[in-house]
């Protein structure tokens, strides 16, 4: 799970980040994390809705390669 502090610096840099949630890729969310609570963080997409997320999933820099969920 994302901690608080990763959170918070991920909303103050702005940068575009993948919520990986399963194997395929297809079904990854991007955007600009925008708000969290202890379980659930909110996801601003590029066409500006707003997706609700579990912190269970791997948030990474969406300018990194993609990981797997497995590693």
């Amino acid at each position: 799970m994302i901690s608080d502090a990763e959170l918070d610096a991920l909303r103050l840099s702005g940068e575009k980040v993948r919520v990986v949630r399963d194997g395929l890729e297809s079904n990854d969310v991007t955007g600009i994390v925008v708000a969290w609570d202890g379980e659930q963080v909110l996801i601003r997409r590029q066409n500006r809705r707003v997706v609700k997320l579990d912190r269970s999933y791997r948030y990474q820099l969406f300018s990194e390669p993609r990981q797997s969920p497995a590693e």
